[in-house]
Formats: C-alpha cells, structure tokens, sequence
C-alpha cells in the first residue's frame, strides 16, 4: 500500500514538474525514474523524434551507459530499424523478446551485447491526432515477454511523455509568438501605438516617439487628439468611433509634432477583438510627408514638359516595381497606349520577344546604381508592331542626394535604324546570292576559332568548294545565265547547314562552309561526300540544261592551327590539290584520316586477339554503405593487359568495340567470368559480394540476351540475388518499351537493375517513373564538384530525394574525398563508390580489404 502510494506521490510530482514548466529532460527523466518502479528489473529510455530528419535520439535513460547512449542518436525510423525505430514508423507496441536473435536488432545487435541487454519492449510516443513525438522503451537484461500489466503501464508512461513534450512544445511555441509580436511592435518602421476605450494611449514604440516628438513616458495617458492637427479631429474621432464598432479604417490626417511643425500621416487604426468584444484599438502612423511634397513637384514638372515632342515618362524610384507616374502625350503618341493604360505600370510593358536582354540589363544595372544611360532598344506598339527606341534614363535626385524618381526621354528611330541595317548587311553579304561574304566570314571564323580554342569540342572545319568550269559558262550563255547558276548553287548548298554552320560566296565561284564542333573524321567524310552529291544532278534555266562540278579541300582545326587565316589557307590549299587531282573530289589538308583509319584497324584486331589470349582482366571496385561504410557490393570493371603497349585504358578501347561491335563479344565474356569468379568462391564458402556487371545498349538489345543471362546464371550455378545489371539511358532511348519489358524479366528471376551515368543522357522522366529499377547511380560529373557548384549540389539533392520518393537506392560514383563523403552523407545518400574507398583492384586484392571502409 504504502509502495501505491509512493508511486502516485511520484506521478504527482511529475504533473507538477510538468505544470510548472520544468525542463523537459528532467521530467522525462523523471518519468523513466517512475515507470523503473512499477517494471521491476526494467531499464527505461526515452526517445525524441527529429521530424526534419525523420530520427530519433535518447533524451532521457540514465540507466544506460554514456557510450550506448551516444550511440542511441540521430537513428532513423523504419521497418525492422531497431525496436524503437520499427515502433515510430508503425506508430504501435513493438516488443522484441530477445535481441540476440530478432531481426530488427541487426544493426544494433553489436552494441546491445556490449551493454548487456536481452531484450526491449517499445510504446510510440503519440499525440492525440497520431503525430509521433518519440518512443518509450523498457530494457531486460535477459529475454522478457511483457504481461498485460506490463504493457498498460508503457502505454501509461507513453502518454505521460506525451503529455511532457506537447506542453514543452506549447510554451516555447507560445514563447516564441511572445517575442514575434514585441519584436514587431518595438521595431516596425511606422509609428505604431495602443490606446484604451477612452481613446488614451497605453503603449507606444520608437517610431511612434521620432514621429511625434513626445518620448514614450509622456506619451502614456495622452488622448489621441493631442498629437493631431485641430483640423482633424472631427475625422479622427470618426475612424476612432468606427474602430470602437470592430471596423478597421484608414485615413490621411495631419500629425502635430512636440516642436510645433505638421507631418502628412496616413493613419490605420483597427480593433483588438476578443471573445468579450473590442477590448482596445491599435493604430499604425505612417508618415507621408516627403511623398506629398513630390507629387506636388511632379505635377510642376508636367507641366513643364508637357508640350515636348519627344516622349517623356517618370518612374517613382521609391516604389516597388518603379511604376510610371507620369508620360506625356508625346509617348502616347510613340507608342499608342493612353495615359490611363500606363500609369501605375513598370515601363517594361514596352517590351516583347525580340527586345535585346543586354540591352535590358545594362538598363536593369544603371537603375540599379542610379545612374543614368542611353540605349537603343526594340520596343512595340500597343497593337504589336515592333518600333526602336533611342531611349536615355536619368536619375532624379531630392535635397538629400537621394534618388527619388527616374526620367526617361525617348525618340522612334525606326526609319535610321532600317537604313543602318541595309547598309551594315550590304557590307557583309553577298548581293547576289544573299549569303555572307568574306568579310562576314572572317568574324565568323574568328569568333569560331577562338571559341574551340577555349573549349575543344569536336572538330573545328573548313570545307572550300570551287566551281570547276564557271567561266566558260559565262562566256558561252553569258552572265546573266552564270548567276542564276550561282544562286542555284548557293541553294542547293543551303540544304547542308546546320543550326551552327555558315555558308559564305567570298569570290566569284568559290563557297566555304564552316562548321564548328563536327563529332569526328567520319561526319567530315559524310559532308564533303554530300556537298559533291549536290551536284550530280543538272542545273536547268528556261531551255538550258547545265552541268557542273566542284573540288572541295577540307582542313580542321588541330594542335598545329594557330589562326583563323591559317585554317583557311589550309582549306584553299586542299582545295587547290583536288583540282590537280582531276577535278570533282574532294582532299585533306593532311593524311590524319589515313592514320587515324589504320591505327583503329590494329586495335580493332588487337582487340580481338586480347580475347583470345586471356589478356583481359576483371577489376573489381567496391561500394559502400553512405553511413557505416560498410562494403554492399561490387562494380565489375574490364582491363585490357597489352603485351606491348601495357595497360590500355578502358576509355581507347570500350568507345572502338562500342564502334565495331565487338562490345557484344566483350560484354559476354565480362558476365560469364564474373558470374563464374564469384560463384567459385562461393561454393568454396569464401566471403564474397553481390556484383554489378555493366551492360551496353548493343548487348542489350541484341535477340537472345536473356536467355544468355539466365544460361550464364544456370551455368556457373550464381544465385540471381547476388547479381546486378548496370545499364545506360541510352538504352531507353533505343527503344523504351522493350527495354522494360526485358527488365521485368530479369526482375522476375531475382537480378536487380540499376540505372547508370543517371542525368548524364536525355531520357524522359517517365521511364524513371516506370521502369522496374531497383536503383540508380549519379554520375562523377555532379559529384566531382558538388562542394563548390551550387547548381550541381542542387541537381544531386533533387535526384536523392526523388529517387527517394519513387523507393529507389542512391549511389554517388566518383567519391574521391571525406569532404564529398560526408556532404552525400548529409543528403542521405544511400550507397557510395569511388577512390575515396578504393581503387578498382583484381578479385583476390578485393576480398583481402575490411569490410568497412575506408579502414
């Protein structure tokens, strides 16, 4: 009896401690301390629940060692994560009888047994609409099944903690609001003040005591009355007598200051209503003094310049979004629109699609550091037609230095600025044909030149085509029938441009095109062989049937180019050595394409003798778990030990036997001697690791690959579980439905599928969505440098968390520093790989590391 009434003594203080406000680590404290008498033999912990990262800590369990407690932190909630962790994401009673042999204990199994405990029962901590606020647990240091009593009293003790953390959270909550309101009050920029019924005031802030002149002490007691004009009152005791009757109002009063002098006030006054009714009035004086004063400056200065022809316009610099606040009628009359329209509005209404944005910014920037300047820009019409604008923007400044206003004056130029355009296009293209000269060519091939110098994609070409046989033409039709012939031509070749290629005539019979980034020598060859195609068909003007033929050169830009002219004379010399070589073909400035051709022969054919002769080898890289850096599984990498050459980097030989084929044949041996390594060590009951063999798009899409898989799997006798297909988006792109369909066919035997190099290619979001992946792996290229590019770490964090959403498993490729390790860490990303962990290494070197990495 007397223990009973101990305990209620004890729960008592606990509503006490919780009333008064007691920090909550002592009453949860004080709870576990409580719920320890009534379950004998009980260790007892409470956990907190973080809801932005989904975890729970211990918070309370004095019972515990330091070093268990420190591991009891920051745990995330889940199915079969621990006992408590299993309890939080089901939100019910879990009970683990035996830890040493439950499931959910797995991951924690290690700690438990070093501080001695065998089992744990565990209450979610819930508030009365089901949100989860922490778990209360019961430790046994021998297996234990709780009775009925025992699992009433976790509940009791569960709500007791409930009841703890809401009233913790309510008053910092209502604390929180307490300092909000006093920090809005004492620092908001208007004069802000209450006063009773009696319309005297009880409260005032510092700006309400710069407005009015009158420090707060003396301000107290005072009637409202008092700090307004005589003028006013009749209408301030209206708007007070409103607010009295629950209506908010507005009014533009004239304040009187401590010293004597007025202030233009817009005033708002509204009720404090409470379930008894209006118990007070707030008011809030915001000075409008100067504001006055400029509209009345304004209206002087429209006057001023209301009969100029050229259109004017003000823009109010104190205003969000600078609306316009006077145009004259000249602008009405430049641009169609009506005073009624405009005002009110920012000027970039004049604005549409082909508005030039330097122009814009450089016109955003000087208003932004008030200053003025002059620029031409292309505006509209109010009915759409487009007009340009010699526009110059000043700023306009008060007493002060401030500014306040901006001007602008601008003038239609439309007609000059058409007769500047011939007479620039005039100058840069050909009359006859219409396509640009050589000196727009140059700008051209400078601009081109410079940009490929800087980044170095692609090949950088010149093609430099001569009529053969034009001047006889001419002299046998004469030249009216040679520029139509000219014009012919210039059409035909249009046909070839890409989006960034330029054709330009720059002599009588002589065309160049120039094309920047061209992918390699064979889409040189495809062009030059086009361009000749263009003129195997004949050229018919009225009764004349014409035939005619070219000679093409072709350089490119490589290490020995070191100028634009260069490139060009290169192409004109090609050019000239196709017209030795009988007219009608085309030539190289250089024999690259000859020794490129024959290198890739011979190590096409070494490629295929290393097959033969066991000079390809099997690398495996681990990857690992983000948090414990535990080692999950493998990627399965191909090199190539060449007898002569040495090792021969993936990058030379994988994009050639992609090229030729041989990448079927490569990728079947690296699956069936993967598949093999691992199950032999299998059989010999050796630790092993789930592989990841990678898959190209031609493998996969080749007749015959799934039962090539399941063969290889029946074969070497390696469970399906412990293998992973690694493919490319490109695979989805070369044909999307079949591919899922294969992939759920491989799902359905037990081989999970991740998606490689994901973001790096350009397949749709959908795919994502459905296809039956199990995971996907964020290439090197957003990792490399996630710690410095905001848009990249951007990109990675997008991809977990949608990864996540769609319960797919992240990996992060190229970790290569504690730095990137931890920031994936932190993004809860799931699996990482890369040198960080360790370099790609033959199986046996493998299986010699930690299974915890780095060591």
């Amino acid at each position: 009896m007397a223990h009973d009434i101990s305990l209620l003594e004890d729960q008592q203080k606990i509503h006490d401690m919780i009333a008064h406000e007691a920090p909550l680590e002592e009453v949860l404290e004080a709870i576990t301390y409580w719920a320890g008498h009534l379950l004998s033999d009980a260790l007892v912990s409470i956990m907190h629940y973080e809801p932005k990262r989904k975890t729970l800590s211990m918070i309370a369990g004095s019972q515990f060692s330091s070093r268990y407690f420190k591991a009891m932190q920051g745990l995330e909630i889940g199915d079969g994560v621990g006992t408590c962790g299993t309890a939080a994401f089901l939100r019910q009673m879990v009970i683990s009888e035996d830890i040493m042999t439950d499931t959910y204990w797995e991951a924690f199994r290690a700690a438990a047994r070093l501080e001695g405990l065998r089992a744990c029962w565990s209450m979610p901590i819930l508030t009365r609409e089901g949100q989860l606020l922490g778990t209360f647990a019961t430790y046994y240091r021998h297996p234990a099944e709780p009775s009925p009593a025992s699992q009433n009293t976790l509940k009791k003790a569960a709500s007791l903690a409930a009841l703890a953390i809401i009233r913790d959270q309510d008053t910092q909550e209502l604390n929180s609001l307490t300092a909000w309101h006093t920090s809005l009050f004492t620092n908001h920029p208007d004069g802000v003040y209450k006063f009773s019924l009696d319309g005297r005031l009880q409260q005032a802030n510092r700006a309400l005591e710069s407005l009015t002149g009158y420090a707060e002490d003396t301000l107290v007691g005072r009637h409202f009355l008092d700090l307004l004009d005589p003028s006013c009152h009749v209408k301030a005791k209206a708007t007070f007598e409103a607010a009295l009757n629950g209506e908010a109002q507005q009014q533009e009063m004239l304040g009187r200051h401590a010293g004597g002098r007025t202030r233009q006030l817009t005033v708002t006054s509204f009720p404090v209503t409470t379930d008894a009714g209006v118990v007070g009035v707030y008011a809030i004086c915001h000075d409008i003094t100067m504001r006055k004063r400029q509209e009345a400056e304004l209206k002087l200065l429209e006057r001023g310049i209301e009969a100029t022809p050229v259109g004017v316009v003000m823009a109010d610099a104190r205003q969000s979004g600078m609306p316009l606040v006077y145009v004259n009628e000249a602008f009405c009359r430049i641009t169609g629109y009506s005073q009624d329209q405009v005002l009110g509005l920012n000027c970039r209404f004049l604005q549409g699609e082909e508005t030039d944005p330097d122009a814009v910014t450089k016109i955003r920037t000087a208003i932004e550091a008030r200053e003025g300047v002059q620029i031409t820009l292309l505006n509209y019409h109010q009915d759409g037609t487009p007009f340009w604008n010699r526009l110059r923007i000043s700023p306009v400044m008060d007493a002060d230095g401030q500014c306040t206003h901006f001007i602008g004056t601008q003038e239609d130029i439309t007609q000059q600025r058409q007769q500047e355009a011939q007479i620039a296009y005039q100058a840069t293209h050909d009359q006859l044909t219409g396509l640009p000269n050589r000196n727009a060519l140059e700008g051209h091939l400078t601009k081109a030149f410079h940009d490929h110098q800087e980044q170095r994609q692609g090949l950088l070409t010149l093609m430099y085509l001569d009529l053969d046989g034009l001047r006889g033409i001419n002299e046998a039709l004469g030249h009216v029938v040679g520029n139509r012939l000219l014009v012919a031509v210039a059409s035909r070749l249009r046909q070839l441009l890409g989006p960034d290629h330029t054709l330009a005539r720059i002599t009588g019979d002589e065309f160049v095109l120039l094309m920047p980034e061209l992918q390699d020598d064979q889409t040189i060859i495809n062009i030059a062989e086009q361009v000749l195609q263009l003129f195997d068909a004949p050229f018919e003007f009225d009764e004349n049937v014409l035939y005619i033929s070219a000679s093409l050169g072709v350089a490119y830009d490589d290490n020995t180019v070191h100028s634009p002219h260069q490139l060009l004379q290169r192409a004109d010399l090609a050019m000239v050595e196709a017209k030795r070589q009988g007219r009608h073909t085309w030539q190289w400035y250089t024999p690259r394409v000859e020794k490129t051709t024959r290198d890739q022969l011979l190590l096409r054919h070494e490629l295929q003798q290393a097959l033969r002769h066991n000079q390809l080898e099997l690398y495996y890289q681990p990857v690992v778990d983000a948090s414990s850096g535990r080692i999950r599984n493998t990627e399965v990498l191909l090199r190539w030990h060449h007898p002569q050459r040495g090792m021969i980097s993936p990058g030379v030989f994988i994009p050639l036997a992609e090229q030729t084929g041989q990448i079927i044949a490569l990728g079947h041996w690296v699956l069936r001697q993967a598949c093999q390594q691992l199950a032999d060590r299998l059989h010999r009951g050796e630790r092993t690791y789930p592989i990841a063999v990678n898959i190209s798009s031609l493998q996969f899409h080749r007749d015959g690959f799934l039962r090539e898989v399941v063969t290889t799997l029946e074969e070497t006798g390696l469970p399906a579980e412990l293998l992973e297909l690694e493919i490319t988006e490109s695979i989805l792109m070369d044909g999307g439905s079949q591919a899922i369909g294969v992939i759920e066919e491989l799902r359905a035997i037990g081989i999970t599928i991740a998606l490689d190099d994901f973001g790096t290619g350009f397949s749709s979001l959908s795919y994502l969505r459905d296809l039956p992946i199990h995971k996907v792996k964020l290439d090197r290229t957003f990792i490399q440098d996630v710690l410095e590019s905001p848009r990249n770490a951007a990109i990675v964090q997008g991809v977990i968390t949608m990864a996540h959403h769609l319960d797919l498993v992240v990996v992060a490729e190229g970790i290569e520093t504690v730095a990137q390790q931890q920031d994936l860490e932190r993004r809860n990303c799931d699996l990482l790989q890369g040198f960080y962990f360790s370099k790609p290494m033959p199986l046996d070197a493998l299986l010699k590391l930690p299974g915890i990495l780095p060591p």
